[in-house]
């Protein structure tokens, strides 16, 4: 820890910091500036010793400020000093906006929802919706008592799951607004989020209709009875419902502060619910009882108790789908939660409180209207009759009325059965029973018709879907989102167009039981993949409740409406599928990504407990690109034959001093990993520092990979320069494919006539705007951030990522042009499975493959069929073979004298000295040759020459060459000779060629064993 003399502190600093200074701004009500009272330079004396305990330092101790916002791993986060600040030599520097405790100006901000609104009373006043009013005495009529309880406790049953399931999530982290729909994509991703998200946000709009059509058809039946309807039934809700939705988006358009003041819509819900519990025991007037109502009785509970299916919603699980909007209430303070003060507490508190007395009212609602109104009556007072009159049937001839007429003929105005607006007629004081049912229907609509703009627009904040940013834009102080607001209004509206109460319930259940299943999933989700970033607040949950929560949602949707069910899953299936197409640049931490990074580290424990076997090698590179941007083709070819099969992993060795390299190291590989995802390259991108080249390979070679996901083939790009460049590094380049064989590597090494180094023409195309000469065959695309040329591989991650992509042969359709495999000498396969992996890729697949391979003149034939049915064995497909039988024949003059004034500039000349003193003569610069090496390797240097000419002769049109690597004695030959052999074998070849050699192990193999 890095210590300062520290002067004597002012009093307030002395002693002990402060809880204001440890809970931060939001936790303590004041800023920690305030509590501290030291002003000055962010790193003097008296400001360190109030970061801290009095103890002089520049480290400080733990505060909400240095966890807010919190960034991804390994990036600073506000007010804790880096680790640079704590480990290199001090320096006194001004206050920055990073340390806003120091700003004597730095204030507090409040929560925008007053405490005085307690979300149990918003969410209750959500689920007290139509359906208690207008519904649920009809529902009990037709279940019955029994199974009227079962719809209900089945609904609670997965509105409370649902709600542990919120409660634990909302309760694991800061929930910002947005909701359910921020809840299920920060915890499942944006896949699901996404989806789920707008599928919310449209049944909240589609609520609003279905509680304004309620208070329509009450509005409408008040009309009724005093015979002054505007047009027709039907005709009056739709324009009852239109006006009453045009006001309320004018009172949620005035404010939240109108919006607000629930209170009031909560205490009339109340008084008119005590008003029916006083009417049912008072004794019933004949007006009341002429409409069936009789008050307690035992054989109408009885009755009642049983169902009597009527109509064609006459089935428990259509009563259900109108019930179960009633229920979806719950998620009305999830959807407000970044306008509340503590939503980790109201949440779950607020919630399942609405739930357990919002169920209490709907069970005693149901019981108690059951056990007093009978099924049918006629209304009439004209219909009493004496007890045990003759011809009368049914219950209500025991207390003195006979509604057999319309009973038998189904035409009875009242009744339970008939009569939505029964609990005005049993209460104490019908007009408080209607005020209740404007209170309820309004106070909903108004909470559906808040929560779905807030929904939606933080859904396209989040820029997910294409052509919905529009409705987002907020507006005000408290950035209302005015145009979500009339959106929701016309899909609102276009559903009180229907004008049917029965008809748009169902619709909501089936897009809430949807939500519904996402939020328990993510809650399961969540759980079981043991991430330790998943430690909510609130402990009464279940894993295993949330996945019956989950599974018994989407079971209740297919009995509700299997075709409904359909087309909600399809939705979400389509707009998951768009956002997995798409790939919104996101980072949420969600519980996808623990479960990815446990399927991960299973599988890949998994495979080091299984034995390698042949039929299940997969070529896994390490691609020397340095910066992968600098080497595209390289990238390109070695991506192509790997994508979807195996592991790719690009490597780059920075050299020089640790201190200077490691920002380096630091900056780029972000930006190196998005380069290589926008060129839809599927591979790692991992740096190491090095002092030169050969070590910092070998440590790629030793470290690279994990468990049995470890590179077994090196994969690297010719050495153009070698001729010119400093020995040292044509040294270390030879050494590389040396340590490779030692380590066990395969390797593959691709040339290209025009080279694979595209930073001199990046760099070149920044600045004129043209390639260079030679380097036509790469199209370089760059994107100007401003003005500013981008330096290749020291640009900043976004830069990098932006700006270098160049196009290459390995993206080219090849067409029917051949792949020409040079089979030279056995090396267990590799030479052969590359370009068969190749071959197997769309751009690849109609080339036509050719396999060479040497032989005498006199055996041809036999070699030939030989190797047809070796190649037959392998399953590969390839049936062009051809003998060459002329290998060993001498070269031309002029290629012998060309590979000699290679080796020229190389040559020791010592004259065949003894080797004493040809190792004196090499001190120092051991890539020299001497003369007993030369002549030595003379038949191997021609035969190099030679296999060139053949390749000149045979493959000059070809879309790829591959051969076998050429292996030089470790210590018996000089790295120049090494390379003067890669050099005559490659030379002036147009197509790009691939010098392979495996390790001498079986990479095919024709057993099924």
């Amino acid at each position: 820890m890095s210590e300062l003399p520290c002067p004597e502190p002012p009093a307030r600093c002395r002693g002990r910091f402060t809880i204001s200074t440890l809970l931060g701004v939001e936790e303590a009500g004041r800023p920690p500036c305030e509590a501290a009272g030291c002003e000055g330079t962010h790193l003097s004396g008296s400001t360190l010793c109030t970061r801290t305990f009095g103890y002089n330092t520049v480290d400080v101790v733990p505060a909400y400020e240095h966890y807010a916002n919190s960034k991804g791993v390994g990036e600073a986060r506000r007010g804790r000093p880096s680790l640079a600040d704590l480990r290199s030599i001090l320096k006194v520097r001004p206050a920055e906006p990073g340390w806003p405790w120091l700003s004597p100006g730095a204030t507090c901000t409040h929560s925008r929802c007053p405490h005085l609104c307690p979300l149990q009373i918003r969410c209750m006043l959500n689920i007290w919706g139509v359906i208690l009013y207008l519904r649920l005495p009809w529902i009990t009529a037709q279940a019955g008592i029994a199974l009227t309880w079962l719809i209900i406790l089945m609904s609670v049953t997965v509105t409370t799951i649902t709600g542990l399931s919120i409660s634990a999530i909302s309760t694991n982290g800061k929930v910002k607004s947005g909701g359910t729909y921020f809840l299920i994509s920060r915890s499942l991703g944006p896949e699901l989020g996404g989806s789920i998200g707008l599928i919310f946000a449209f049944a909240n709009a589609v609520a609003v209709a279905m509680h304004t059509v309620g208070f329509a058809e009450t509005v409408r039946d008040l009309l009724q009875e005093h015979d002054s309807l505007m047009v027709d039934p039907t005709n009056d809700i739709r324009i009852i419902g239109v006006v009453t939705a045009t006001v309320l988006l004018g009172i949620s358009l005035a404010g939240m502060e109108w919006e607000a003041k629930v209170v009031l819509f909560f205490l009339v819900i109340l008084v008119s619910f005590a008003n029916y519990l006083v009417g049912t025991v008072i004794p019933a007037t004949a007006e009341k009882q002429a409409k069936g109502f009789f008050g307690y009785r035992a054989d109408i509970f009885a009755q009642n108790l049983v169902p009597s299916w009527r109509g064609p919603e006459g089935s428990f699980f259509s009563l259900f789908s109108i019930f179960f909007p009633s229920a979806t209430g719950i998620l009305a303070g999830a959807n407000i939660s970044g306008d509340l003060k503590d939503p980790a507490v109201a949440i779950p508190k607020g919630t399942l409180m609405a739930i357990f007395w919002t169920t209490m009212s709907y069970l005693v609602l149901s019981a108690t209207i059951g056990a007093c109104v009978v099924r049918d009556a006629s209304g009439s007072l004209n219909d009493s009759v004496p007890v045990g009159s003759p011809g009368c049937e049914g219950l209500a001839c025991s207390f003195g009325w006979n509604f057999t007429d319309c009973a038998q003929r189904q035409s009875c105005p009242y009744g339970l059965s008939n009569h939505y607006q029964v609990m005005s007629m049993v209460s104490g004081f019908g007009p408080l029973i209607t005020a209740g049912i404007f209170g309820a229907t309004l106070s909903s609509a108004l909470a559906c018709l808040v929560s779905a703009p807030k929904v939606f627009q933080c859904l396209c904040k989040d820029q997910l879907y294409p052509l919905i940013g529009f409705f987002g834009k907020g507006y005000g102080k408290n950035n209302e989102p005015i145009r979500g607001y009339v959106l929701t209004y016309v899909i609102a509206v276009g559903f009180i167009l229907i004008a049917e109460l029965n008809a748009i319930a169902p619709i909501i259940s089936n897009f809430f039981l949807c939500s519904y299943a996402l939020i328990n999933f993510s809650c399961f989700h969540a759980s079981v993949t043991n991430s330790p970033g998943w430690r909510p607040s609130f402990r009464y949950y279940s894993k295993w409740a949330a996945l019956f929560g989950a599974a018994i949602s989407v079971v209740i949707m297919f009995l509700l409406t299997w075709w409904a069910a359909l087309i909600a899953l399809g939705i979400v299936v389509f707009l998951l599928g768009y956002v997995l197409y798409k790939k919104p640049d996101v980072n949420w931490g969600s519980s996808m990504q623990a479960s990815s990074y446990n399927m991960a580290l299973s599988y890949s424990v998994g495979l080091s407990e299984v034995d390698e076997h042949i039929k299940n090698y997969r070529p896994q590179c390490l691609v020397l690109t340095g910066p992968p941007n600098f080497r595209p083709a390289l990238v390109d070819f070695v991506g192509t034959f790997t994508k979807n099969l195996s592991l790719m992993i690009c490597g780059n060795v920075l050299i020089g001093p640790r201190k200077q390299k490691m920002p380096e190291s630091r900056l780029t590989s972000d930006g190196h990993t998005r380069w290589l995802l926008k060129r839809k390259i599927k591979a790692f991108y991992t740096n190491v520092l090095a002092e030169d080249l050969r070590s910092g390979v070998q440590m790629l070679m030793q470290a690279a990979g994990l468990g049995k996901m470890r590179p077994n083939i090196l994969a690297l790009g010719y050495k153009r320069d070698w001729q010119v460049a400093a020995p040292q590094s044509v040294e270390d380049y030879v050494g590389i494919l040396h340590d490779a064989f030692d380590f066990k590597y395969g390797v593959c090494l691709l040339r290209m006539k025009e080279g694979l180094n595209v930073s001199r023409a990046v760099q070149a195309h920044s600045h004129s705007g043209t390639s260079p000469p030679g380097w036509g065959w790469v199209r370089v695309s760059l994107g100007l951030l401003g003005d500013r040329p981008t330096q290749p591989g020291m640009a900043d991650p976004g830069e990098l990522a932006a700006e270098q992509q160049a196009s290459t042969i390995f993206q080219s359709q090849q067409g029917k042009k051949t792949i020409d495999i040079y089979w030279l000498f056995d090396d267990g396969g590799l030479t052969l499975l590359i370009p068969y992996l190749l071959w197997r890729k769309k751009r690849w697949g109609k080339c036509k493959i050719r396999v060479f391979v040497g032989g005498q003149i006199n055996r041809m034939d036999e070699e030939r069929k030989a190797i047809v049915s070796l190649l037959s064995k392998f399953r590969l497909g390839f049936h062009e073979v051809h003998v060459l039988p002329d290998i060993n024949q001498k070269p031309r003059p002029e290629h012998i004298k060309r590979f000699d004034d290679l080796v020229v500039p190389f040559r020791l000349n010592d004259g065949f000295k003894d080797e004493a003193a040809v190792s004196e003569m090499r001190h120092g610069c051991p890539w020299k040759i001497s003369d007993e090496e030369l002549h030595k390797h003379r038949a191997k240097s021609l035969r190099q020459v030679r296999l060139n000419e053949i390749l000149l002769e045979h493959s000059q049109d070809a879309a790829l060459i591959a051969i076998t690597l050429p292996v030089g004695r470790k210590g018996g030959c000089p790295s120049s000779l090494y390379m003067a052999w890669l050099e005559s074998l490659s030379w002036d070849l147009r197509p790009p060629v691939v010098l392979t050699r495996g390790n001498q192990e079986n990479v095919l193999t024709f057993y099924c064993q």
